[in-house]
């Protein structure tokens, strides 16, 4: 074979390992199977709810674009007055009528066959899952007011919060801070503000509340007169290294409180369907769901899937009941389901469990003190005392609906890494989970794990900083190879050629690792990245995938500025390579959603490749033009 042959040979090669390294990027980025019940499984368990419910209340979801005239024509037909769930409901046309008890199945059968109507069924009653006997309050020692311990945080009461330990956030906390996710804590409110007899709870002070709404009493204030929304919303963010208190998972984690569940803990499935809604609507990228019951509803499983399919992920607790069945809305396709955890990693004795499991996080179990730290092992946060909106104090509760949360700011954390498609951030949820320390993993009790912050925040941008660099590796060679290039990593050519590969595709990614966290400062994080996801430092996280950087745009603007400065054409060719990189990995590994780009007919992976064609092109122009 002559040389000319040859270099051809090595030039195919090249491309083919191209080829192969984005099969295998989609491969392993694939989003898993989902847990969630099977549609033959909600039916029966429709069916069982149907013949126990009592409640004369149904609902009504209408198609959303029928008008006044087929409502009251709806009205007329059936002898029911159809009254808006909430404010919030109109646009949705989502409605709850009053029927008498003897013809509600019969009014229910006629309207479910009817064209305008998507779903009609009873409202059930939703509670809050917490076991009997679940609070524990911390007692106040004359230690407790100065941190007796070196390091961060410095939230005195930390030293009792066994369970952020538990998922690792010491050293997840270096790397991440959740980059202003929001998270919408559907739930009994949020003691989040100081208006009339309600006040704002001391740790939470210093937390970014968003677009609250209370759908029990149909208005904007969102305030907890039960406890336990703001113990809920206290693991997800309370304000960590204060020196007050204790500490959150996400310290950069935007809360949206949407009260569903009355002082007594109780609400209806009409009103957590109208609010998962509302947190889709109104940019939440995170939905903690702590309640539920045993029965499933068409209403609620729409609006989750609903939520989803607006790149929402949705946390579940998997409910305290001990029973081998996870309940609704967590066993729900497109909800993440959680167990709960205690100090010794094995599953609390009330935590739900089974197939439809997902993952575990820690519970609490303030029956027992297996750390032997004098408290109760709750889990601990700075909550309203039950009632009474007035009196605060730290509280140790129990339950699947303490785990959850745990689990939902992590899913922020990860969110605020770049990794917005919620189905991605399951998968890395899963990916990274790791057994309890008995080395048992039962996927009925555990589902993929106990959650690992500290690994998730690594795969959600380590592996794909590492990943991105080795696409934009090939790409340069086999550009740098189908000119008859040897020297391309060599001193004439491969140093400024390498340069730029690094800087379009990945950045230097491993920095925040070498020194202990990604910085504020949006220059040091653009450099820890691919020139694509500069987006994430100068738009913020949840605007990752903006179609102008996720395009050949920036690398043709730098050829056609810098292409006239010949020792830069190396480093040009090499940026438009690491982008080409950068744009095939999101192509194989659909993280996140591309801005502006329809979604039908694969408009994403279309947008990704042909503009990673383009770059390719743009690199060999410029690489040739360096090379005559």
């Amino acid at each position: 074979m002559d040389d000319a042959g040859a270099k051809r040979k090595r030039s195919n090669l090249l491309w083919l390992l191209v080829i192969v390294a984005v099969v295998v990027v989609w491969f392993y980025w694939r989003p898993g199977a989902d847990n969630g019940a099977t549609q033959a499984e909600m039916n029966a368990d429709r069916q069982a709810a149907m013949a126990l419910t009592d409640r004369d209340d149904i609902l009504v979801d209408l198609r959303d674009d029928v008008g006044d005239s087929t409502v009251a024509e709806i009205e007329k037909q059936f002898g029911i007055d159809l009254v808006l769930v909430s404010d919030q409901s109109l646009d949705e046309r989502f409605y709850r009528a009053h029927v008498p008890a003897h013809r509600r199945d019969a009014i229910i059968a006629a309207l479910s066959k009817r064209s305008d109507v998507e779903v009609a069924e009873p409202d059930f009653e939703v509670k809050l899952i917490n076991p009997a006997g679940n609070m524990a309050k911390a007692e106040r020692s004359k230690t407790d007011d100065k941190p007796n311990w070196e390091g961060y945080p410095n939230d005195p009461k930390y030293k009792f919060q066994w369970h952020m330990r538990q998922i690792h956030m010491p050293e997840a906390w270096k790397l991440a801070d959740g980059g202003g996710v929001i998270v919408a804590v559907i739930d009994t409110g949020v003691a989040y503000t100081n208006k009339g007899s309600f006040e704002l709870v001391p740790d939470l002070d210093g937390v970014t509340f968003v677009k609250p709404y209370d759908f029990v009493n149909n208005r904007e204030l969102a305030a907890d007169d039960h406890g336990h929304g703001t113990h809920v919303a206290g693991t997800i963010a309370q304000v960590t290294n204060n020196g007050v208190g204790v500490a959150g998972v996400g310290r950069n984690i935007k809360i949206m409180p949407l009260k569903v569940l009355s002082a007594r803990g109780s609400g209806s499935v009409a009103a957590i369907a109208d609010a998962i809604r509302y947190a889709a609507d109104n940019g939440a990228k995170v939905i903690n769901m702590s309640l539920g019951g045993r029965f499933p509803s068409k209403v609620m499983e729409r609006a989750v899937k609903y939520a989803h399919d607006k790149g929402v992920i949705v946390i579940c607790a998997a409910g305290n009941e001990s029973r081998k069945k996870v309940g609704y809305p967590a066993a729900y396709p497109h909800s993440v389901s959680v167990s709960a955890t205690q100090y010794d990693e094995t599953v609390t004795f009330y935590s739900n469990y089974g197939k439809n499991l997902d993952i575990a996080a820690p519970g609490g179990n303030t029956q027992v003190d297996q750390n032997k730290d004098g408290m109760p092992d709750g889990v601990l946060q700075n909550t309203i005392e039950i009632g009474n909106p007035q009196k605060n104090d730290y509280y140790g509760y129990m339950g699947t609906s303490m785990a959850a949360p745990h689990a939902a700011g992590v899913a922020a954390l990860i969110m605020g890494e770049g990794i917005t498609d919620p189905d991605a951030v399951e998968k890395i949820l899963k990916d990274t989970a790791r057994a309890p320390k008995s080395g048992k993993l039962d996927t009925k009790k555990y589902g993929a794990g106990i959650i690992d912050a500290h690994a998730a925040v690594l795969k959600a941008r380590g592996e794909t900083g590492g990943w991105q660099f080795l696409l934009g590796i090939l790409i340069a060679a086999g550009v740098a190879g189908s000119l008859k290039r040897r020297d391309m990593f060599g001193l004439k050519l491969g140093g400024g050629y390498a340069a730029g590969v690094t800087v379009g595709a990945s950045g230097l990614f491993f920095l925040p690792y070498i020194f202990g966290g990604a910085s504020s400062w949006p220059v040091v994080e653009m450099l820890t990245r691919g020139l694509p996801s500069w987006d994430i430092a100068l738009l913020g996280p949840l605007a990752h995938g903006n179609a102008l950087f996720f395009s050949a745009l920036l690398p043709l603007a730098a050829v056609f500025v810098c292409l006239s400065i010949k020792p830069l054409r190396a480093v040009l060719a090499g940026l438009c390579a690491g982008v080409a990189g950068h744009l095939l990995f999101y192509a194989a590994a659909p993280l996140a959603d591309i801005r502006y780009v329809p979604n039908s007919w694969s408009g994403d992976q279309l947008w990704l490749v042909a503009n990673a064609l383009v770059c390719i092109m743009l690199a060999r122009v410029v690489l040739k033009r360096r090379v005559d």
